[in-house]
């Protein structure tokens, strides 16, 4: 169902709302309705307030998501602040519409049942272990996230039962069997024709041009023949992955010894919990279990906790950082021990310690090689940025050459060819290099090499210091230069105007049926007969279908041209219905229902916005 609902539309409202993954909705302030509002809102919609926080949790999330798509972009965005406003309005937006649609699905009384939260959650893969739900991770997610098990069903209810109603509203739509088959035979046409080329390339050896054509035609379009700015670098470039540092066993022992806690697995308990609503329900349990009962059967028959009781009421291996508070104060320390009734926050809780894992370190042996590897690396870096440093000195000490800096780095500075913004050299090509080449703070005057850059760090533990040691400006091309290009283009014009001319003489005596003299005399003829169909993008295929079906037994005629610029007549002599497979008709169907229905969704979102009445606050401005 989600699949399909999906396809339906590429509206970026309805892709958030029908975000599966409850997790991301919830951080992103979907799922933060249980939070008050204290007067400070940022909107009110038909009454319902939206809280500065579940605003400013779904601007946080909207920004994340637009810097990790735009990278180092996002960076120079960001500092405009109407910008970030626009961020801001578009996570409010988002917001309102979702307040509108779950209001509506309220007023149509549409539901979830327990099973379906229930199905919800066991199929999350942020739940999931290998695939298989995970109670353990389950808890611990929803726990940070500041939710009891049972206010996060309750928002997991209120996401499905929103997705309901954007189902029925785009799943309605759909097309008759005689549209359908109408539509599938339009769009598989087939249409037979024969082309007769004009050949623009034989016809250009036979243009002439004169000189003054050719100035004429230069002092019109200089700014076609610009020679771009060009430059030539030398660089020195510096690489820790270069650098090969020598480690000893003591260094190695030490790193280990100062990092024991990365190779300590914590002690791990493994707790069995009966929920239930009242306490009366939790001591007549406990009288229970202190009989004899089964434990695991008395949690899947009793407990109010769906997830653990389906494991009869076990809550997978459990580390200090995951282990709920009420458990950690519950002062079991033997197997097999049960707890006394414990109230928390979701309700009555009996609980049984299952099993302990002691802490567990990894030996010094087996991870030796890893350590000296990591030894290495930063030991390499550290000698990297000293290096760098030096580097730095020395090419600001002695700023008219990279001599010194050489010196220091013990390598010879790389010189390039010319190149333009357009062609940059594969070694330069990094941003922050290009930045300090072509911004002009390293040109000298007249083309004359400058001065030194600054250490430029980019990605990867890799700097470089760079002069510019030629530049050339940006300018036009002298006439002699570009005269044999001139030349060129002015002759294809002309052949072109010439091929156009007597294709419009052609296609006019072809119509009047006096085509075959006229065709004779230009040294034409027509070729095979071939079939296009729809799907041709190319120019011949979109002008044949553009053309008039042909009377019987006459073709229509028309013009058009080729990829290599030539001129072509087309004679179109007949046209067939087309047929479609099956699937590829019910494809057709599905994009043709799917665009419907984001219409449709588009439609009852601008209705709902027309006829609610959003009042904005105070934090819908803030920064």
């Amino acid at each position: 169902m989600m699949d399909n609902l999906r396809a339906a539309s590429n509206h970026v409202v309805l892709k958030i709302i029908l975000g599966l993954i409850i997790l991301s909705f919830v951080l992103t302030g979907v799922g933060n309705y249980l939070i008050g509002g204290n007067g400070d809102f940022a909107a009110k919609v038909n009454g319902d307030e939206i809280s500065r926080a579940q605003l400013e949790r779904a601007f946080s999330s909207e920004r994340s998501r637009q810097q990790q798509m735009l990278g180092e972009q996002f960076s120079t965005l960001a500092s405009n602040p109407g910008y970030m406003q626009q961020i801001r309005q578009q996570a409010l937006s988002q917001l309102i519409d979702e307040k509108l649609l779950d209001q509506y699905a309220k007023t149509l009384k549409l539901a979830i049942s327990d099973d379906q939260i229930k199905q919800a959650i066991f199929s999350q893969p942020a739940f999931q272990t290998d695939g298989k739900f995970d109670n353990a991770k389950y808890l611990g997610l929803i726990n940070n996230m500041g939710f009891s098990a049972d206010q996060y069903a309750e928002a997991l209810r209120k996401q499905l039962t929103t997705q309901q109603l954007i189902t029925s509203v785009t799943g309605t739509d759909f097309m008759l069997n005689g549209e359908t088959d109408a539509l599938a035979a339009l769009v598989a046409q087939q249409r037979q024709v024969r082309e007769a080329t004009i050949n623009v390339s034989a016809l250009v050896a036979k243009q002439t041009v004169t000189d003054e054509d050719i100035k004429n035609y230069y002092e019109q379009n200089k700014n076609s023949f610009m020679s771009p700015e060009r430059y030539r670098v030398s660089y020195i470039k510096l690489d820790a992955a270069s650098l090969h540092e020598n480690v000893s066993e003591n260094e190695i022992k030490s790193w280990y010894d100062q990092h024991q806690s990365d190779y300590t697995q914590p002690e791990r308990t493994r707790y069995s919990i009966i929920q239930t609503k009242t306490d009366a329900e939790a001591q007549a349990l406990l009288a229970e279990l202190k009989k004899g009962g089964d434990f695991a059967e008395l949690a899947k028959a009793k407990s109010s906790d769906p997830i653990s009781a389906r494991h009869g009421g076990d809550m997978g291996w459990l580390e200090p950082d995951t282990t709920p508070d009420e458990l950690k104060s519950a002062g079991l320390k033997e197997k097999g021990q049960l707890s006394g009734v414990i109230k928390s926050s979701v309700g009555f809780i009996i609980a049984r310690l299952d099993d302990i894992q002691p802490q567990q370190i990894k030996p010094f042996s087996a991870v030796h090689d890893d350590i000296a590897a990591k030894v290495k690396q930063e030991k390499a870096i550290d000698a990297y940025y000293k290096l760098q440093q030096k580097v730095s000195d020395a090419a600001s000490n002695d700023n008219e050459s990279l001599a010194g800096a050489e010196e220091v780095a013990g390598v010879k500075a790389v010189e390039t060819g010319w190149f333009s913004h357009d062609n940059v050299p594969a070694e330069l090509n990094f941003k922050p290099v290009q930045q300090a080449i072509f911004n002009g703070g390293l040109v000298g005057d007249n083309g004359a090499p400058g001065s030194n850059s600054d250490i430029i760090t980019v990605d990867g533990d890799r700097a470089f210091v760079l002069r510019v040691s030629e530049h050339k400006a940006e300018a036009v091309k002298p006439l002699s230069e570009v005269t044999a290009q001139i030349t060129d283009t002015l002759k294809t014009g002309k052949a072109q105007q010439e091929a156009k001319a007597l294709a419009d003489k052609l296609l006019a005596a072809l119509k009047a049926g006096q085509g075959e003299q006229e065709m004779k005399a230009a040294n034409l003829s027509f070729g095979q007969p071939q079939t296009l169909s729809r799907n041709g993008q190319d120019a011949i295929t979109q002008a044949v279908f553009a053309m008039t079906p042909p009377a019987k037994d006459k073709p229509s005629w028309g013009v058009s041209e080729d990829g290599q610029g030539n001129v072509v007549l087309i004679a179109l002599d007949s046209v067939k219905t087309g047929t479609m497979p099956d699937v590829q008709k019910q494809a057709m169907v599905q994009g043709v229902t799917q665009n419907n229905a984001q219409i449709a969704f588009e439609a009852l979102l601008s209705n709902l916005r027309k006829e609610g009445k959003i009042k904005y606050g105070a934090a819908a401005q803030a920064q």
